[in-house]
């Protein structure tokens, strides 16, 4: 029986790895290929659509007068382009720093959220914003982001380009990532994330996620879906679902660059990710629960890498790890002994092979320090959201079974130095 389970948990980890390998080689073809359209899609940026950009912000006083800085540079026709803070339910200067751009420049506003919006969280925020606006265009970021300057003209220029496409959906990088050994793994995690994720499955399948920043949406398309998931943790995993559901695709176009803030310290790192896993697996189980009423089956990609991710795959590792462990102190009679040994040896070196890849992507990321980092990665910073998914999974059974309101945890914020909005 030991054996059996074993074999089970190399096929679900064994899985995983080789469908990574598949999207890495996706991601790095679109990245050899996505610019070539630009000269062309650039000749059809005439009668411009109008943009809303919206930034939800709670209690954003150390990054919102960077951001608004940086959304003070985006280039783009400003009869045509609106910048609002959502000032939700604020204790801080985050409404006055925000006012401060507004009497300076004449397309930036701020609106408070009211009931039952107020103070409920970033879908809430967002549906605020939404009611209070009128644009064709919908661009979201975080209220931590700066950027850069060509970033907001790249996300429409995607969407005046694919009249089938509901959303564009651009790049971000970590505006922080040498400041901790933390970052540097987050750093590391969200550059594959993108060229795999995203790159790998729009190369291949045409099909990627809307992320929670840096991506512009049709008005018309929000309207029809009735606006953000105020029950979703991952509202952008959940609103990338049913627009696959209606029948649009969302297109991943990494010329559309932003910086972000990531978690400095473990403990905030805890609680964003926990928030995020909670959010994923919130949107399988409703979405797996429903799958033969939708109409759209495409969208099985999306839901079968989520529950292969936060399932089937971290199944297949705690239970290959609860065997070793065992193992050590009883005699399993594991009958694969020095198989086992291998097969853990190249998932370790094809793990290596396919982050180091990734990261020739961005150059500047190709170098000695990182190489150490994702050594040490693999056996730390991977093993921490094995323990992560799992907490994140009986919280949300938790939250199911004693029907508990959602709480939104929001993001400590640090001071960083501007590094996007100039390019």
């Amino acid at each position: 029986m030991a054996n059996i389970l074993f074999y089970i948990a190399l096929f679900l980890i064994w899985i995983m790895l080789l469908y990574h390998m598949f999207l890495m080689q996706g991601g790095y073809r679109h990245f050899m290929t996505f610019e070539r359209v630009i000269p062309e899609w650039e000749k059809n940026m005439v009668n411009l659509p109008t943009v809303s950009v919206f930034i939800p912000a709670h209690n954003e006083e150390v990054v919102i007068g960077q951001t608004l800085q940086a959304m003070s540079r985006l280039h783009y026709p400003k009869d045509k382009l609106e910048v609002i803070v959502i000032n939700d339910n604020s204790s801080d200067r985050t409404g006055e720093i925000a006012g401060q751009f507004t009497a300076k420049y004449p397309f930036i506003r701020v609106i408070e959220t009211e009931p039952p919006n107020k103070g409920k969280g970033k879908s809430s925020a967002l549906n605020e914003a939404l009611r209070k606006s009128s644009s064709d265009v919908i661009v979201v970021y975080d209220a931590d982001n700066t950027p850069e300057k060509m970033s907001v003209w790249y996300l429409v220029m995607g969407l005046v380009n694919d009249p089938k496409a509901a959303a564009v959906v651009g790049k971000f990088r970590v505006i922080n990532a040498a400041k901790t050994w933390l970052t540097r793994f987050i750093n590391i995690e969200t550059i594959c994330f993108q060229w795999m994720a995203q790159g790998g499955r729009w190369k291949w399948f045409k099909v990627a996620t809307i992320p929670g920043t840096n991506f512009a949406i049709r008005r018309s398309v929000v309207e029809e879906l009735g606006g953000w998931d105020v029950k979703a943790l991952a509202e952008d995993t959940e609103l990338t679902i049913r627009v696959y559901n209606k029948g649009y695709h969302i297109r991943f176009f990494p010329k559309a660059i932003t910086w972000e803030q990531e978690p400095e310290t473990l403990k905030v790192w805890w609680k964003q990710r926990t928030r995020w896993a909670r959010g994923n697996q919130y949107v399988v189980i409703k979405f797996l629960g429903q799958f033969l009423k939708l109409k759209r089956k495409r969208i099985i990609f999306d839901l079968f890498y989520f529950f292969f991710t936060y399932f089937l795959f971290f199944f297949g590792v705690i239970l290959s790890n609860v065997l070793f462990i065992i193992n050590l102190f009883y005699n399993l009679d594991l009958s694969i002994g020095n198989v086992a040994i291998a097969l853990w040896v190249l998932a370790f070196l094809l793990f290596l092979a396919e982050v180091m890849i990734t990261l020739s992507i961005e150059k500047a990321e190709m170098n000695r320090t990182n190489f150490f980092y994702v050594i040490f990665m693999y056996f730390t910073y991977s093993q921490m959201w094995i323990v992560l998914v799992v907490y994140s999974l009986y919280l949300e059974i938790k939250r199911v079974l004693f029907k508990q309101e959602v709480k939104w945890y929001k993001t400590e914020r640090f001071a960083q130095k501007d590094k996007g909005g100039t390019k």
